[in-house]
């Protein structure tokens, strides 16, 4: 599972190179100099969520909003605009938008979120047999929705499922996100938590402490530094039929788990899934041109993807792997991910490779024939970089690690070169049309907010 003839290879070759083009593009698309980033009159941006079945009006009750209209739009004040994630019957419909200063805002919130999410919100509505209008301002009341019908049989069935978070040196992170990790909505898991190459024993004290009352929670250390060698770590010792993995800077929404797992048990009977990335927070510049051009969220309808019949309209498929979602929230059956190899060790944050191992591991899924769905109702809430630094970092890694999974491809199946240097034209004018200013202007995020 650790490829280790892939790594060996790599060194010698240097082929990490390939990436230098995609680096360079990266990092432009970052740029934290150009006047179109956010200047010194920023603010933050409150991160919000409301439910059409509970009503707008909920939000007036939410602490960013009160303490946004207690103190006005005085300097040093608090958000003034927020970004909303609309639901309904928990199920994400799309974002929105709001001035949180609005003087009428049961006129004006309710008339943005019908504007731009109306029909969404009425197929929703149409799909649950609903016969009256949902009231976006007081809500609509159903005792059982049509909607969560595919829940309830993938809780049915519950195949036990392993929730895989590596991490390096940051408990207080990682305590929030397995705060959220035991609090799903799910019968049967286990989490396992991979130490990797640990300088310090915080994580095991803090994981040992969890594990004392809570018995699903399991250790393990991996000192081979890397993304890839940690989730390999977690792999081996894993014991559910399903493994889901996330980050230890994410927040999981209660029923990120019971979603993800639906694509496997109902309908495509999928072998992968990936589901809905959200900011946790908007407070920085960096976190705000992150999430508008590392385009982390990827729509708000369910998707199939695989070579035959769900083969999208895109010349580079399945190339174009972290279009499809990343490793922050995506699943794999534990059989299939085994039978595959596991994970590049090579590849990944912490080896010199930066990333890729998320992007390796959804294409040689779908590559090998298997199904990948797309499922926007698993939501888990990313703490994006605060610093500008850090993005510039990060901005580097994506794209050392975007050249880094291409040669991977290349050296473990050299017929497939061919292929790739074929759609070399093609995957140029996506690169830069992907981080063209109008493009970025586009981003469904970013767009949603006034001003």
């Amino acid at each position: 599972m650790a490829h280790t003839s892939l790594r060996t290879a790599r060194r010698a070759t240097g082929t990490l190179a390939v990436g230098a083009a995609a680096r360079r593009l990266t990092l432009a698309a970052f740029d934290t100099s150009s006047p179109a980033g956010p200047g010194e009159d920023f603010r933050p941006v409150a991160v919000l969520e409301a439910d059409v079945a509970e009503g707008l009006a909920r939000l007036l009750a939410a602490p960013a909003v009160v303490a946004a209209r207690r103190d006005g739009d005085r300097a040093g004040a608090p958000s003034r605009h927020g970004v909303v994630l609309v639901r309904f019957h928990g199920a994400p419909v799309g974002l929105v938008g709001l001035d949180l200063l609005d003087a009428e805002p049961e006129r004006s919130w309710a008339r943005e979120v019908e504007e731009r999410l109306g029909t969404e919100i009425a197929a929703h509505r149409a799909a649950d047999d609903l016969l009256s209008r949902a009231d976006l301002w007081t809500g609509v009341t159903c005792e059982r929705p049509a909607c969560l019908a595919a829940r309830r049989a993938a809780l049915a069935k519950a195949p036990p499922a392993s929730v895989i978070v590596a991490t390096h040196e940051r408990p207080d992170r990682l305590a929030n996100c397995l705060a959220s990790l035991r609090a799903q909505a799910y019968p049967d898991f286990e989490i396992v938590v991979v130490d990797n190459a640990p300088r310090s024993s915080a994580t095991a004290e803090l994981v040992a402490g969890l594990s004392a009352v809570d018995r699903r929670l399991r250790y393990v250390r991996e000192d081979e530094q890397g993304l890839g060698a940690a989730h390999n770590g977690g792999l081996e010792i894993a014991r559910g039929d399903i493994l889901a993995f996330t980050d230890d800077d994410v927040v999981a929404d209660r029923q990120w788990l019971a979603e993800l797992v639906v694509p496997f048990v109902t309908g495509a009977r999928s072998q992968g899934a990936t589901g809905l990335i959200l900011p946790a927070e908007l407070e920085t510049p960096a976190q705000l041109m992150l999430e508008a051009h590392g385009r982390f969220a990827k729509g708000f309808s369910p998707r199939l993807f695989d070579l035959a019949d769900h083969r999208p309209a895109d010349r580079l498929f399945p190339f174009t792997a972290g279009r499809l979602g990343s490793g922050a929230n995506m699943a794999f059956d534990a059989g299939e991910l085994r039978r595959l190899g596991g994970f590049d060790a090579a590849l990944g944050t912490g080896t010199a490779a930066k990333g890729g191992d998320d992007l390796d591991a959804i294409f040689r899924l779908i590559a090998s024939g298997g199904t990948l769905a797309y499922q926007p109702t698993a939501i888990v809430w990313h703490h994006h970089r605060r610093e500008l630094a850090a993005l510039e970092r990060q901005a580097f890694g994506y794209g050392v690690g975007l050249g880094a999974y291409l040669a991977s491809v290349a050296l473990r199946e050299p017929r497939r070169l061919v292929e790739m240097t074929s759609r070399l034209p093609g995957a140029s004018a996506y690169a830069l049309s992907h981080t063209a200013p109008e493009a970025v202007a586009g981003g469904s995020l970013v767009a949603t907010l006034p001003g």
